[in-house]
């Protein structure tokens, strides 16, 4: 007995002289290179559809059997970012009283962090990513999820990357724990928050820590390939 065939769709795929490949990966990786985390942002609005487009990227991510296990929460509502604050922040005053670590807020200190969050309301829009760590079917029954974190993690890496493509700046938030979260937003048990992604655009005058990236040869190792 054979396998019944897999349905299949032909490929929506652009394929681009190699000078044309060269030219668009070395400006998008300038573009990409520009990008810095940013905690210093203006309340100037920025509209919904640009959000939209820029998750419509995020969820084109790859994932493990396909199952997608990821739900991103847009907040615009002033409200609902008041709330996130003040919650954020009481877990974070206990992070920076002890529960960090001397070692943890000794390798924070260049960047110059406390348990002050404005950004979470200052900022128009914040968006609550959860991981699904397993499914539901229709009768409620359990469906295993596969490599979730990677998945979730990918199209993360997508999202900041197509915020930043649209002008926008951003700052990943991570306060510890982060349950309340669930509450806020509304989500299903089997859903974990896992990062709050901060966007909008930089207030007037913003700055940055002086800080600088790894060099290429300490995080990139080729085994052989074209090197033309």
């Amino acid at each position: 007995m054979t396998a019944q065939a897999r349905p299949t769709v032909p490929l929506d795929f652009a394929d681009r002289t190699p000078e044309e490949a060269a030219r668009r990966a070395a400006d998008f990786a300038d573009l990409m290179g520009r990008r810095r985390t940013v905690r210093d942002f203006s309340d100037r609005p920025v509209p919904r559809a640009l959000i939209a487009d820029c998750l419509r990227a995020a969820v084109s991510a790859p994932s493990g059997a396909n199952q997608q296990p990821w739900h991103f929460v847009a907040i615009g509502d002033g409200a609902t970012k008041a709330r996130i604050r003040l919650a954020a922040e009481a877990e974070e005053r206990a992070f920076y009283a002890g529960r960090a670590g001397a070692a943890w807020l000794a390798a924070l200190a260049p960047l110059g962090t406390d348990a002050r969050k404005p950004f979470l309301e200052v900022a128009p829009w914040v968006i609550v990513i959860f991981a699904a760590r397993h499914g539901l079917d229709s009768a409620g029954n359990r469906i295993k999820h596969y490599y979730v974190n990677e998945s979730v993690g990918i199209a993360t890496g997508l999202l900041i990357a197509a915020l930043h493509n649209a002008g926008l700046a951003t700052l990943t938030h991570t306060p510890s724990p982060m349950g309340f979260l669930t509450d806020i937003c509304g989500r299903p048990a089997n859903e974990k928050p896992v990062m709050l992604v901060v966007a909008g655009y930089p207030a007037p005058g913003a700055r940055v820590p002086a800080i600088a990236r790894k060099p290429a040869r300490e995080t990139i190792t080729w085994i052989g390939g074209d090197e033309r």
